[in-house]
Parts: structure tokens; sequence; C-alpha cells
């Protein structure tokens, strides 16, 4: 039986540190604006068509944990093309052993924080 449920993902939080650096890489990675805020605890980056979730970014101490519990995926119709421009705006190869044949690359954000991006193209 289907219920209707209504709640959606407003926001995937990410710790971080340098919150700065940090909103500089997401911007440019996600494409999304930075949201006016009150203080320097947070970030908020918001789709500019204000189509799917928004990305707050929050300046709160929190242990890295490897393998992590949760990850971003991120879809990419040119994978190859959308890794190079991540590593060229401050990410990094995570060496993961994934399958040959796997349509994911796993990189890190320039805090350590791994996200994948998905092979969509294929």
């Amino acid at each position: 039986m289907v219920t209707s449920v209504a709640l959606h993902i407003g926001s995937i939080v990410v710790r971080v540190e340098n919150l700065e650096r940090q909103a500089a890489f997401w911007e440019a990675a996600l494409g999304y604006t930075r949201r006016p805020e009150p203080d320097d605890t947070s970030q908020m980056l918001v789709p500019p068509d204000g189509n799917g979730p928004n990305l707050n970014l929050d300046v709160r101490p929190a242990a890295a944990q490897v393998p992590p519990r949760i990850h971003l995926d991120l879809y990419a119709e040119d994978q190859a093309a959308e890794v190079e421009r991540l590593v060229a705006l401050g990410a990094s190869r995570v060496d993961w052993n994934a399958p040959a044949d796997a349509d994911f690359v796993v990189l890190a954000d320039p805090e350590g924080n791994r996200f994948c991006v998905i092979d969509k193209g294929a």
C-alpha cells in the first residue's frame, strides 16, 4: 500500500572546517549560489532554479569516518569531463576498490568529504 508523504529532502548538511574554501568549491562544483547568512557558522548553497535540495555547509567539529556512512552521488552525462573539472577545482581522487565496470568515480572535496560522480551518459 502506498501512502502519501508530505516530506522531501530540503537540505543536505556537510560538516566543514574552512567555510569559505568549501563554499567556493561546492558553489563552483554544483553551480549553486550562496544564500546570505546571518553569521559565519554556516553557508547555505541553493540551486539557482530552486529545483533540488540545498547544500548547507556547517562549521561544527565532526570526526571523519572512513568509509563514510553517507555521501553524495552526483550524476553526470560526461563523467570523465566532470571528474577532471572537479579535480581542477580542488577535489582529489580516492582509491576505492571498485569493480572494473563500476559506473562511479569516488572523489573527495578539499577537506576529504567523499562523493561519487555517477556516469549517467552510458
